[in-house]
């Protein structure tokens, strides 16, 4: 397995990032402070990743880049940054420094897949390709009918859904479907790296709005997927508004977005204009809890990739493993089955996976250490009080709870809040 390092002087962060890793596959290490970064990197083995927050106990992102450098080392370094300011971001990825960056507060969303594209060589991490795995719920089989229905228009779509159920499978369906398929495809992550630079509203021109505007340059006549747009700053919202009102490029925007768009566009956080010219078309993906039955051959499909990418035997899931994944809530969606599945298939000693071969608390990021699980009617209580401190918003009633929104949303239908 890949080694990752993983540099927080939070214990509990490490802890949080660490589960995300181990769960996709990764050999996590961590260290707290400068000294014990320094000597984990000399042990770190060809293919390794190093994960850093910006500043740490005793040293920051820039210390053990430069450190790395002098002693000769090339891991790929992937900052944690806190929030996007464009001339930290600048300094600590300039020169041959960092590769790329995870944005704190979406962690679960970005830090898999961010690492994935650096680690080397890929041994039991599984990439999702851009097929459609087969499934058998009968909301899945209209959301093929919609694919293909929209594919054949040339409206801008947002494809909605919780983290890992999907969505980029299908944004990249639609595409491939389309008239557009022979032309790019450029995927850019609204969070990521890749939209960072300074930006000046007073000015015609920046170094956000030509990074973006060189985007719609690359794909001209193709597509765009913008993963996770509920992501974008507002600086971001009015200059990518600004490039679709004015310059109309020959492009088609196929967004990703989580359902707390929707409160962001009544919150006025996202501009409604600019929500509606990317939403001509929408699909909205549910989450796998509401479609139970989808995975056994989601589960079957896994397993399958898996034994095709280690070159050993299928291995099959036992009645009471099949039961186990039936009855779990999988806040991570799809994506944690995948995990749940695969970290089973790695550590089964036989070809038939049982309930006991299961992980789900590798799956699980932790909670913080203020919120501890109550009897029911407390934690309803709790709940319900959280979610009228933020008027209804669930991505801030979450962040008042400490705990993550998918968890929130589990626990809202479990108690049949609205």
């Amino acid at each position: 397995m890949n080694k990752v390092l993983i540099v927080d002087a939070s214990s509990s962060e490490c802890r949080i990032m660490a589960g995300f890793l181990t769960k996709a596959g990764y050999d996590p290490v961590t260290a707290e402070d400068f000294d014990a970064a320094k000597d984990e990197v000399e042990k770190l083995p060809p293919g390794a990743v190093i994960v850093t927050a910006m500043k740490f106990t005793r040293g920051t992102a820039q210390d053990l880049i430069n450190w790395q450098k002098r002693k000769g080392y090339k891991f790929p370094v992937i900052a944690i940054v806190d929030n996007l300011n464009p001339l930290e971001i600048a300094d600590v990825m300039k020169d041959g420094g960092a590769v790329n960056i995870v944005q704190r507060p979406a962690i679960d969303k970005q830090l898999v897949e961010v690492v994935g594209n650096y680690a080397r060589p890929e041994n039991t991490v599984l990439l999702i390709n851009d097929e459609l795995i087969p499934r058998q719920s009968e909301a899945f089989r209209k959301i093929g009918q919609a694919i293909h229905t929209i594919a054949t228009t040339n409206a801008n779509a947002i494809i909605f859904g919780e983290c890992g159920t999907g969505k980029e499978q299908i944004a990249r369906q639609i595409y491939l479907q389309s008239s557009r398929a022979q032309k790019p495809c450029t995927v850019i992550e609204a969070g990521g790296a890749a939209l960072v630079g300074k930006h000046d509203p007073t000015t015609l021109r920046s170094e956000m709005y030509n990074r973006i505007e060189g985007y719609f340059q690359k794909a001209d006549g193709g597509t765009i997927i913008l993963k996770n747009v509920h992501l974008l700053t507002f600086e971001k919202q009015s200059v990518l508004l600004h490039i679709l009102e004015n310059e109309h490029p020959d492009v088609r925007m196929i967004c990703t977005a989580e359902p707390e768009l929707l409160e962001m566009v009544a919150a006025k956080t996202f501009r409604p204009n600019l929500f509606y010219i990317l939403r001509q078309a929408d699909i909205s993906v549910p989450p796998l809890r509401e479609v139970t039955v989808d995975i056994a051959p989601l589960a079957a499909y896994f397993l399958s990739r898996y034994a095709d990418k280690t070159g050993n035997p299928v291995k099959h899931l036992d009645a009471s493993a099949a039961k186990a994944l039936r009855v779990y809530p999988f806040p991570g969606n799809v994506r944690e089955l995948k995990d749940v599945v695969l970290f089973a298939a790695f550590h089964s000693k036989t070809d038939v996976i049982t309930a006991a071969d299961l992980n789900f608390s590798q799956s699980e990021p932790e909670t913080a250490p203020g919120y501890k699980l109550q009897d029911p009617e407390a934690e309803k209580a709790k709940i319900m009080a959280a979610l009228e401190q933020a008027q209804g918003n669930k991505t801030m009633a979450a962040k008042l709870l400490k705990i993550d929104r998918s968890t929130l949303y589990v626990k809202i239908r479990q108690y049949g809040l609205k």
